[in-house]
């Protein structure tokens, strides 16, 4: 097998990451880091001698980890005490501005129509039923989502339970530009629930998201087919996106089908699958995103098909389970600036060789290559 290969990078002994000043194991997201080498690192894993993708000769931890201790609003949940008195379902064809003293139910789907804006203020909770995939909230393309969160008030969509794959997410479809679009008109249609997607308008607003917490998402259709966290589906550009926290989901924390949607401040713990997982030439860009793995999964990032050069700036991922950290598949890539990688048995892995391209993936400056 070829062999991936970056400078060398002097090895960082130990990094300590705390959450919170006192002593909160047992709140999501905290977590005391050790790297490769320290006590409680992996320092007996033997390099491959044959340069398999992803040495462990190779260091990925010399990036700054992002700092989480100011994000406490991902540790909100739900209250015993919160009991759904209001529905949501249906679809929504007029504007409608949810209050943030009602809990509200989500018994089934709920769709946002074209021409249409759900406005969700700051502190609202809206808990889904486990009802698998059939529960969930989309924005079809053309219509628009406004959730008003603040750290002090995140607005929370979770089960009752926020048990993996209880519910399918959150899905946003816009219009922006897919490499999967058909000819002329640039539409396709989602693996998840046969919504139209994609267009010509790289620009396109669906909306504003800040200061979400998502739990317990990811319901399967079947073994190709998952809701996500949230999944954006040709998302545009003036869609802004920030402050997200995807907890305990059964498919990937979030996925990006094409479009040029941004997300600054993403914390991803827990997602069954991939943490970040972007196809169909996505080219936006994640700021500050931090990825905790305490249980099995598959990756911190999967890339696949055509490469859009999305960027990828402060990204910290740690593992207590080993596992992999960024796979590419295809011709994709990307552009990744601080990267901070812990507890990974694999840094790197490419599926696909003979179709890597050596310049498409860069990290901190360097460009990836196969020899």
């Amino acid at each position: 097998m070829k062999k991936l290969f970056l400078p060398a990078i002097a090895l960082i002994s130990l990094l300590a990451i705390s959450c919170d000043s006192e002593d909160d194991s047992a709140q999501p997201g905290s977590v005391t880091v050790i790297t490769p080498g320290g006590d409680g690192g992996d320092s007996s894993t033997t390099p491959d001698p044959e340069g398999t993708v992803g040495d462990n000769n190779l260091d990925y931890t010399k990036g700054t980890p992002v700092d989480i201790s100011a994000w406490t609003w991902r540790n909100a949940n739900i209250s015993s005490s919160d009991e759904a008195t209001v529905n949501l379902e249906g679809s929504l064809t007029t504007d409608l501005t949810l209050d943030p003293s009602i809990v509200y139910g989500l018994p089934g789907s709920y769709s946002i129509e074209n021409n249409a804006t759900l406005t969700i203020p700051a502190g609202t909770k809206i808990i889904a039923d486990a009802g698998g995939t059939n529960v969930f909230i989309a924005v079809q393309k053309g219509g628009n989502i406004d959730i008003q969160g603040t750290a002090a008030n995140p607005v929370i969509m979770t089960s009752e339970n926020s048990n993996t794959g209880d519910w399918g997410g959150l899905t946003i479809c816009g219009d922006a530009i897919t490499s999967a679009g058909a000819d002329g008109t640039g539409e396709a249609v989602a693996e998840v629930g046969n919504f139209a997607y994609g267009g010509n308008n790289a620009a396109d607003d669906s909306g504003s998201i800040n200061y979400l917490v998502i739990r317990g998402t990811g319901a399967s259709i079947n073994p190709d087919s998952e809701y996500n966290g949230i999944s954006f589906y040709a998302v545009g550009s003036e869609t802004t996106v920030s402050n997200i926290a995807v907890i305990d989901g059964a498919d990937d924390g979030v996925e990006f089908y094409g479009g040029s949607v941004s997300v600054t401040n993403l914390y991803l713990e827990n997602n069954e699958d991939d943490a970040i997982d972007w196809t169909e030439e996505w080219n936006g860009t994640v700021i500050n995103s931090f990825i905790l793995h305490t249980e099995n999964f598959s990756t911190v990032v999967e890339a696949d098909k055509e490469n859009g050069d999305p960027k990828l700036i402060n990204l910290t991922a740690v593992s207590t389970v080993g596992g992999i950290a960024l796979q590419f598949k295809k011709a994709s890539g990307a552009t990744v600036t601080n990267l901070s990688l812990t507890g990974y048995d694999k840094d790197f892995d490419i599926q696909d060789e003979n179709l890597f391209v050596d310049t498409n993936v860069i990290i901190d400056g360097e460009t990836v290559k196969l020899k």
